[in-house]
């Protein structure tokens, strides 16, 4: 019997089924699809075969290598002492001596404040130094007297979303501090999204334009451009980005191109000495529409690879 239990919005649904230790046949279809074994049901009946609790797994967790044993399916006094720990579950079925038996594993456990603590400490740090990279870039534009005044806006902008980037992600420790509302995921996506759409990929479309200011030299900074845009096509095709972890639709695709394209572009109309400001609005509407798509229109997330839901830590 599999039963899924009622769930507020935006919840995993809990899927779980009931098996008999004879029935071999469902215990391993249960197993094969993702299901562990958790636990051995008090049900009353009167035979001798125990009913264990099996539970889908909707998110990878890690074994222990070193803490797994074998239980022959017919060891039922074994078998319901090894699973009492509650980090000890059924993961396989497999044959030993002849006769089936039952693979426990001792699962992980991990802390979720500190992981969570970790995560916040580490969106702050790359958010400060990209912050300073900014500022310093910001600094070299308004002193240079050549420097594109649309570019300028461009960089105060950027300055602007990573100071925001950093205001919630503080306020993404002070949720974890609190630990009230289980928020912590949703801000921390705010502050992911600011941080790459608003204050990265500006400061390195960015680049060559100030290369070609500082320089002067048409060809590097154009070797540099296309070096540039070849990279950011790369990364945003890389499991890495923000928009590796959904599927994307023909405007997604479209406006990752212009993405990856805007350096190249950028960098060609400051040596050509021609007006930068058409180029400096179609980047800014792209960057804030894929800020859009990502914290307000965001589908579910792409089926990257095929994987079991728990793994063995090397």
């Amino acid at each position: 019997m599999v039963k899924e239990l009622p769930r507020k919005a935006n919840e995993l649904p809990l899927i779980s089924a009931v098996a008999r230790t004879d029935e071999l046949a469902v215990t391993r279809l249960l197993l094969a699809c993702g299901f562990i074994g958790t636990r051995i049901m008090r049900t009353g009946a009167t035979d001798r075969a125990l009913h264990i609790h099996y539970q889908y797994k909707s998110r990878v967790e890690y074994i222990d290598p070193d803490a797994r044993h074998l239980v022959h399916v017919s060891a039922q006094a074994q078998l319901a002492e090894s699973l009492a720990p509650s980090d000890h579950a059924v993961t396989a079925l497999v044959t030993l001596g002849g006769e089936p038996a039952f693979e426990i594993a001792r699962f992980e456990q991990d802390d979720p404040a500190a992981l969570q603590s970790g995560e916040a400490a580490a969106g702050i740090a790359f958010s400060g130094s990209i912050l300073a990279a900014i500022t310093f870039l910001l600094g070299f534009a308004f002193t240079s007297t050549r420097f594109p005044d649309d570019v300028r806006l461009l960089l105060i902008w950027a300055t602007f979303s990573t100071v925001l980037s950093l205001i919630v992600y503080a306020s993404a420790s002070g949720e974890l501090a609190r630990i009230r509302s289980n928020s912590f995921g949703r801000i921390m996506k705010w502050g992911n999204v600011l941080s790459e759409y608003g204050g990265v990929l500006p400061f390195l479309i960015s680049l060559p334009v100030t290369y070609a200011q500082a320089s002067g030299d048409p060809w590097t900074t154009m070797v540099l451009a296309v070096v540039l845009s070849a990279a950011i096509a790369w990364y945003e095709r890389s499991e890495f980005s923000i928009a590796h972890r959904f599927r994307r639709s023909l405007s997604e695709q479209a406006l990752m191109l212009l993405t990856a394209a805007s350096p190249t572009v950028g960098a060609a109309l400051v040596v050509a000495q021609t007006t930068s400001w058409p180029w400096t609005i179609v980047l800014t509407v792209t960057l804030a529409a894929r800020t859009w798509l990502y914290l307000f229109r965001r589908g579910a997330e792409a089926d990257i690879a095929e994987r079991r839901q728990w793994q063995v830590r090397e």
